[in-house]
């Protein structure tokens, strides 16, 4: 029988009227689970936009589009955990095509700054294209008349154009969760500007980072010659459709043009902080915390890595740090030890097998050069951990290692530092994470310079209780204040406040202040075309 948090594909979610509030995605937020008995059922999604979007989408009776996981999946509407999910098919070739190949061989390392070589097929844009259209056309067909949706991330950057031609009543957002990147590394993709005009068809496009949105407005101006002033994008509007539809956003300009104004702007997204907390706080987990490092042999610093296995999170970086550290015999392997966390990612994708067989052979060579029989330098975990174990781990921890090459965010930071209500361990952050913009008294490295991340380790194993307990509480105000609930209320509140009476339900309203602060769009104010981030 199906848990408590398992819901039936069974029931209906489609209404006649359609729905208010929608949301658009690649995944559903939940996880198909087939039974031996051959029953199908559903389990909800960890992660922090479900956390963040879950309250909004029940008060508004909203719905949620997106891609069940499974290739010929053709699961009729359902609710799940009052909330109606409404699946999207894609085919075996679809996942290869759109999904495996132009999403994650094309825009995922051309995104991160070509850390991993992109490839450039046309079949693959014309399934990127067909995917995205069947996305806009449910989402049109299931949204009600002056509704509000929301698209989220790079796989469905052309939904935002293909809705608004089918349903210009709609105020749709965009939310863009991965690194956009400069115009100079931007421009080599074949269809750079059908997927500009594509996310132009948004009201309001979210970024990660403020140099993000600052990226966007430059190949905005590059390629298509809009007028920008700061945040503000004016896109010629043409089909007197849309001009009826949109008037709180159509505005006249030099020569009498009829402009609508799109908003391009970070909202650097969160976690849900208390309820790691919380987790942190329960007995057992600590006890669980204790265990782990009673496991390690009790050295007396547990350093932690917790990444998907991906070429842009650095792992090879720090594991180079780490050998080096052992070979100098700066670190004895019975005082330090390292637990990476490598949860399998893409792993049909030739460059993420490749990178598996390259962590795992460095990781096999420094075990076999510096391990005793007592201890071993690299405890390595190729697989994902429920939440409970995570918050075990981080409790675990004295040193958080976030070493990430290029990272839109980089969550894993933030979830220890809202683990740690004891103010204790530190945490290194690569300045190329967007995280580093907000937790400033964080060890801050770049990744690249093996040196300066060595002395970022050594200084984080030296370092007194006082300074530690200083720097966490800093971090951890921050992360309090600004968390998933804040972020999310404040995206929708700059998509809905000029709506003309549209609104969504009230909720979160109180946290609709932006969060990104004046400091950090100062540290970032420079011509990214010329020197990126």
């Amino acid at each position: 029988m199906p848990s408590s948090t398992e819901t039936s594909a069974e029931s209906s979610a489609e209404s006649p009227a359609g729905f208010p509030f929608v949301v658009v995605s690649n995944r559903l937020p939940v996880d198909r689970q087939v039974h031996a008995d051959g029953t199908l059922s559903f389990r909800t999604s960890p992660g922090g936009l479900v956390t963040a979007l879950e309250p909004v989408m029940r008060e508004a009776d909203g719905a949620w589009i997106g891609w069940t996981g499974s290739a010929n999946d053709e699961t009729e509407p359902f609710e799940h955990d009052g909330i109606h999910l409404i699946p999207v098919t894609l085919t075996a070739d679809d996942v290869e095509l759109y999904y495996e190949g132009f999403s994650n061989d094309t825009l995922w390392p051309l995104y991160h700054d070509v850390i991993a070589p992109p490839a450039y097929h046309r079949e693959w844009w014309e399934s990127y294209v067909t995917v995205n259209q069947r996305f806009a056309d449910r989402a049109a067909a299931v949204t009600s008349e002056g509704g509000t949706v929301w698209v989220q991330d790079y796989q469905l950057q052309l939904v935002p154009k293909m809705l608004r031609e089918q349903r210009p009543d709609l105020t749709i957002g965009f939310f863009n969760h991965i690194p956009f990147p400069a115009y100079g590394i931007y421009s080599q993709l074949p269809w750079r500007t059908q997927i500009i005009e594509g996310l132009l068809g948004a009201d309001v496009i979210g970024f990660q980072r403020t140099a993000d949105a600052g990226n966007f407005t430059r190949a905005v101006r590059r390629l298509l010659g809009h007028q920008t002033k700061g945040t503000v994008i004016d896109v010629p509007v043409e089909a007197e459709a849309e001009v009826k539809s949109a008037k709180h956003r159509i505005s006249r300009v030099r020569d009498d043009k009829l402009v609508r104004t799109v908003v391009a702007k970070a909202f650097p997204i969160s976690i849900d902080a208390a309820r790691y907390e919380e987790l942190a706080r329960r007995p057992d987990i600590q006890e669980r915390a204790r265990e782990i490092r009673e496991g390690l042999g009790n050295p007396k610093v547990v350093m932690l890595g917790v990444d998907r296995l991906d070429y842009t999170k650095g792992i090879g970086h720090r594991l180079k740090a780490f050998g080096e550290l052992l070979a100098d015999g700066t670190v004895e392997v019975e005082d330090v030890t390292l637990v990476q966390v490598a949860s399998p990612s893409r792993e049909r994708v030739t460059a993420y097998q490749n990178l598996r067989d390259e962590i795992e052979l460095t990781v096999g060579r420094i075990n076999g050069d510096f391990g005793t029989i007592s201890h071993t330098a690299i405890s390595y975990l190729h697989h994902g951990y429920p939440r409970e174990e995570m918050v075990a781990l981080y409790l675990a921890a004295d040193v958080m290692l976030v070493t990430a090459l290029r990272d839109g965010m980089n969550l894993v930071a933030k979830e220890y530092v809202a683990s740690r209500f004891d103010n204790d361990g530190v945490l290194v952050l690569s300045e190329f994470a967007g995280a580093s913009d907000e937790l400033r008294t964080a060890l801050r490295v770049n990744p690249h310079d093996i040196e300066g991340l060595k002395e970022a380790i050594l200084k984080a194993i030296a370092m007194p209780k006082a300074e530690r307990a200083r720097r966490m509480r800093a971090m951890r105000k921050r992360v309090q204040e600004n968390d998933v609930a804040r972020w999310s209320s404040s995206f929708l509140a700059t998509l809905t406040t000029p709506s003309d009476g549209l609104a969504l339900p009230k909720a979160n309203k109180a946290a609709a202040a932006p969060v990104v602060d004046a400091d950090t769009e100062a540290d970032v104010d420079v011509d990214v075309d010329e020197v990126g981030e």
